[in-house]
């Protein structure tokens, strides 16, 4: 037992080590942005005031927006806004990059609190986006970011349609001036289209008149002229008009409610002394890591994709360190999750931007207008504003991608409609989640599948394929494994292996594992009970062909032991057959004699129609 511990310990100790390592061999810059102002120059002072102008224009009633998408009131978007364009710069390697609230994050938000309407939520706002920033650091310095290239685009393709389609339902009671009480299956997507549906009478024609105002001069300006800031210009255009319907005695809802002060702005801080600080941290901590993970896919692709454009390289773990410390800037001065967004970064690079310095810019003049515009909201018509949520959310349905992952694959197919069905039945940190533990099993599946070939010494004693098509009683079998031996391949591994074990005239099996890989606990477990099986039958296992990686996790598994030292042969590179050769001598000594006839197996799924096992004598080496 003590020694059981002791060598527990001593993995435990080494895999830190390795981390610890791993972190160390790939250090991140602590503070990239002094490589910009060593070279700041006027010209590109010019370009980057004129980018963070422009990016700012739209930064700001976006992120309002992006605030009523999660549910929060409108000031949380707009010091988020402000806050993660400031300090998310100071540790990026990305130039272009314009943090904030994103319409990914503020719906996965508003998701988890509308299905737990018990919970209040501003008050755990804090707690939230502190741990999501906390989870983000550790995953920059572990440099979990690399991984999201293993991340399916069919699952975020489908994640971010269904997405788009909720913030559209979400706020069509808005579009039509029709107040659904919050809480409960309202919240839900078929429970906003019940309560909808019984209360289209009471749709309110002035909300109705905004919002095709609202979109036909939306649409007008993007086709025209779209290098404009069409957000805020139809944005303060249609509140110019509800303002004059007003004064003419027409009724319009507004956001009169919802207008702040300065001292609105700071949220409560995260309450680390509170007795419910552990509820509230398994309350959150799944919608956290929900958030962290798509953040990080935002960011990544976000960032490569405008870097690919600029023919520059980017860190997408340096960019997910600045990530995460943004978020925990906006736990204390924002109280809302902060992301990459891909529609301003875009407008800040065809702005013209040259440095990080144009999102510091953006951030000032977000600041500046979050503590000045807290009167004016309340001349923001709801109607004009969910009207233009939703030709955000519009702009995030990609039909051709839709198309290509319903007609690529299969598998490709599946995961699209269950990610989609995921993200409109279930919370969004659910549905993603859903959609990535399924498009992985698939993958597994078709990964999971080693090669199990027929093998046997030909007539100048080398070993190769087996030619024959007959199939004798053999004492030996020599089973060839090639291909991944990791957790999804153990099943299907030792199936193979018992249909071998089940000829009555088999004595001994010898496992060839030269080109075998990935070994895990798993498999080796599998191996262990196959092997005591085979003991307890009075039969022997003999490993050949190991190579180190493999005889390393034989090794610290204890499984060597269990083997026994004399069974099992390395491989040589140089003479691959060599380790066989012992292995078989080895068989023959357990048997006895000097020569044994030497069934070799053969698996089905590789042979034709007909086709039976062969065998062969096998030389005394």
């Amino acid at each position: 037992m003590n020694k059981s511990i002791l060598r527990t310990w001593g993995t435990l100790a080494g895999v830190w080590e390795q981390v610890k390592s791993f972190a160390l061999d790939h250090p991140l810059d602590p503070f990239p942005l002094r490589h910009t102002l060593r070279g700041y120059n006027t010209v590109k002072a010019k370009a980057d005031l004129k980018a963070g102008v422009t990016v700012a224009l739209l930064d700001l009633p976006q992120g309002m927006a992006y605030a009523v998408i999660a549910g929060l009131p409108l000031w949380y978007g707009a010091t988020c806004s402000a806050v993660a364009a400031l300090v998310g710069p100071l540790l990026a390697s990305s130039r272009h990059t314009i943090l904030g609230p994103t319409n990914a994050t503020a719906f996965i938000t508003f998701s988890f609190f509308a299905s737990h309407p018990n919970i209040n939520q501003l008050a755990l706002m804090p707690m939230l986006v502190f741990l999501v920033g906390a989870l983000l650091l550790l995953g920059g310095y572990f440099r979990v970011a690399d991984l999201a290239q293993y991340i399916s685009r069919t699952v975020i393709v489908a994640y971010v349609t269904g997405a788009a389609v909720l913030i559209m339902v979400n706020q069509l009671p808005a579009l039509l001036g029709v107040t659904i009480p919050k809480g409960g299956a309202s919240r839900t997507l078929f429970g906003t289209l019940g309560a909808l549906w019984d209360r289209l009478g009471e749709v309110q024609w002035t909300s109705m008149a905004l919002t095709g105002a609202t979109l036909a001069l939306f649409v007008l300006l993007k086709r025209w002229r779209p290098q404009l800031p069409t957000f805020v210009i139809v944005l303060v255009a249609m509140s110019g008009l509800a303002v004059w319907m007003k004064s003419a005695g027409f009724h319009v809802v507004t956001y009169a409610d919802a207008k702040f002060t300065i001292y609105d702005l700071l949220p409560p801080f995260p309450d680390f002394l509170s007795k419910d600080v552990a509820i509230q941290f398994s309350q959150l901590f799944g919608l956290a890591v929900a958030i962290a993970f798509v953040a990080t896919l935002e960011q990544s692709a976000m960032s490569k994709t405008i870097a690919s454009r600029g023919n520059y390289r980017v860190d997408a773990n340096q960019d997910m360190l600045s990530l995460g410390t943004a978020n925990l800037a906006c736990a204390y001065l924002s109280g809302m999750p902060a992301s990459g967004s891909l529609t301003r970064s875009a407008l800040n690079f065809e702005s013209g931007a040259r440095t990080p310095l144009s999102s510091m810019i953006n951030g000032s003049i977000c600041l500046v207008g979050a503590l000045t515009i807290g009167p004016l909201v309340a001349y923001i018509p709801r109607a004009v504003l969910a009207t233009l949520v939703i030709c955000i959310a519009v702009s995030l349905i990609h039909r051709r991608q839709i198309r290509i992952s319903l007609r690529a694959t299969k598998s490709d197919a599946f995961v699209f409609v269950v990610t989609l069905a995921s993200t409109l039945l279930v919370p969004l940190h659910v549905a993603i989640f859903t959609g990535v533990g399924i498009s992985i099993m698939l993958y597994l599946r078709k990964a999971s599948q080693p090669s199990l070939v027929e093998y046997e010494f030909n007539k100048e004693g080398n070993l190769a394929e087996a030619q024959g098509k007959e199939r004798q009683n053999p004492s030996i079998s020599i089973v060839h494994v090639e291909g991944d031996l990791f957790f999804g391949a153990a099943e299907l591994f030792r199936t193979q292996i018992q249909r071998t074990c089940s000829d009555p005239n088999l004595k001994i099996i010898i496992l060839r594992l030269k080109n075998a890989r990935h070994l895990d606990a798993t498999s080796v477990m599998a191996l262990e009970e196959l092997i005591r099986i085979m003991k307890q039958a009075d039969r022997h296992l003999i490993i050949s062909g190991a190579m180190r990686d493999v005889v390393r996790v034989l090794k610290n598994s204890g499984l060597i032991e269990v083997l026994g030292r004399e069974n099992l042969f390395m491989g040589n590179a140089s003479n691959p057959n060599l380790s066989t050769r012992d292995a078989l001598k080895r068989a023959q000594e357990i048997l006895g004699f000097r020569e044994a006839d030497v069934h070799i197996y053969y698996d089905p799924r590789h042979s034709r129609k007909g086709e039976g096992g062969g065998s062969a004598g096998a030389p005394a080496g």
